[in-house]
């Protein structure tokens, strides 16, 4: 039986997204367990111990202030020596949107929708 989301309810979907959201955040919060692109997780721990880069979770938690919306993918990159968190936020209205934010500040660099 193949799970057509098309077809699901809406509270379903949003118990779904919200379900996932939970074990992300739970992985998240195990600085080993971070989603890098770039960077290995022993050199985002390090770079989580050292200070140089915010938790995943905190930088959720402030992109989410400014954007409305559950958390589905998260990676961790380095651009020119600054570190960034490329996280994938499905809005409230449905639509998905790509946020870069500093890694170390937690400040919102770029907003775009995905497609």
């Amino acid at each position: 039986m193949k799970l057509r989301l098309e077809m699901m309810s809406v509270p379903v979907y949003r118990r779904l997204v919200c379900a996932f959201t939970a074990v992300l955040m739970l992985v998240a919060v195990v600085p080993g367990a971070l989603m890098a692109d770039d960077l290995g997780p022993e050199e985002a721990q390090r770079l989580l111990r050292s200070g140089r880069i915010k938790a995943l979770g905190d930088i959720v938690t402030i992109v989410q202030k400014q954007v409305d919306g559950d958390l589905i993918d998260a990676e961790l990159d380095e651009e020119d020596g600054v570190y960034i968190y490329e996280l994938k936020i499905l809005r409230r209205d449905g639509r998905l949107q790509e946020i870069e934010a500093d890694a170390s500040t937690g400040k919102i660099l770029k907003i775009e929708d995905d497609d």
